[in-house]
């Protein structure tokens, strides 16, 4: 977009960006504020129209669409809208994922690349125009100047590694924060990872308050190399210093993410080694129901709530997440592969 503007007064790239950021064209032809030939030559050079299937659960509370790329590649974006107003959606940051955990329907993809800044942006823009149509009912009678919706909370929590992906992540965190974009707060925004070591000592070094959570689903190193091959190049006790030093340095706290697998990583052994490690400054459990993707069956409700309760009562400050749009196929990679708390809200989870 920006080479179009290479002979344009520079007011002209900041109209266009706003129109396409902030106004949500979805088409250049509304971006009244260019001249009409400005216009016609950008949907000529670089059209923004979005090619994606969209699934909605019954409650139309999450939204999952399959979103083809030029190339042909198909990539997943969820949208989750809270109770209490929040949108969160969940970003993508590769095509397949390299990693291969065992639990995660996308491993069963293989990796094919890393995804350019303008196609993880994409997936922001496509929810932020649909929230701009299909505002909130708790504001649908308010004016219409007042009721659009937007997307609140940034998760990078979907299909690939976003660590192994960093500067096209973190250069989209800067456009998300962007106040002449999205202006999405860096608390707003969340950065999941399996555990890369470098990318969670490069992040400590960045001038940007963001969230950082770590995939656990495991206690000890011979579990988690069983489900997370990751955790041979970076084992548990790598990834528990890097967040130490990462929580020195940034004094932000960090959410460890366990998924519970029925008769996998729930039983009391696993429970009480993982309060051990966890208790540690500044950081916090977050349970999460398993969402099936046919390998493995998800730990009962009663069996999350006492392993919560255990964790509690060792002085492990722990969360519960829910799970989000299972009748659509929310676990990451499930559509790619067949169409082709208080503290939680920063997270936006």
């Amino acid at each position: 977009m920006e080479s179009v503007f290479i002979n344009e007064p520079a007011y002209r790239l900041k109209q266009a960006k706003r129109s396409l950021f902030v106004d949500l064209i979805e088409d250049w032809k509304e971006a009244l504020v260019l001249p009409l030939p400005l216009r016609e030559k950008l949907n000529e050079d670089c059209p923004i129209g979005i090619d994606a299937e969209i699934f909605f659960t019954e409650d139309k509370n999450t939204i999952k669409i399959a979103l083809k790329l030029n190339d042909g590649a198909v990539i997943e974006s969820v949208l989750m809208k809270h109770k209490d107003s929040r949108n969160t959606v969940c970003v993508f940051s590769q095509v397949g994922c390299p990693l291969n955990c065992s639990f995660c329907a996308t491993g069963k993809l293989g990796f094919k690349r890393n995804l350019a800044q303008y196609e993880i942006l994409e997936q922001v823009l496509f929810f932020s125009r649909y929230l701009k149509k299909d505002p909130p009912a708790t504001l649908r009678k308010q004016s219409v100047a007042m009721r659009a919706g937007k997307v609140s909370n940034i998760v990078f929590m979907g299909m690939g590694e976003p660590f192994l992906n960093y500067e096209n992540v973190l250069g989209v965190i800067r456009i998300l924060n962007g106040k002449e974009a999205f202006n999405i707060g860096a608390r707003h925004i969340s950065i999941s990872t399996s555990g890369i070591i470098e990318g969670i000592e490069k992040l400590a070094e960045e001038k940007i308050q963001v969230n950082l959570a770590i995939s656990l689903h495991a206690p000890d190193d011979e579990l988690r190399s069983r489900l997370m091959p990751v955790n041979e190049k970076s084992p548990l006790e790598g990834v528990l210093k890097s967040v130490d030093d990462y929580i020195i340095k940034t004094k932000r706290r960090v959410m460890f993410e366990y998924l519970l697998i029925k008769d996998v990583n729930d039983f009391d052994s696993c429970v009480n080694k993982l309060a051990k490690i966890m208790k540690r400054p500044l950081c916090f459990v977050n349970l999460i129901s398993y969402n099936p993707t046919g390998v493995f069956v998800p730990s009962p409700s009663w069996r999350i709530e006492q392993f919560k309760e255990i964790l509690e009562k060792e002085g492990v400050h722990t969360t519960r997440r829910y799970r989000f749009g299972q009748n659509i196929k929310a676990a990451c990679g499930q559509l790619a592969s067949s169409a082709l708390s208080g503290d939680e809200d920063d997270f936006g989870l």
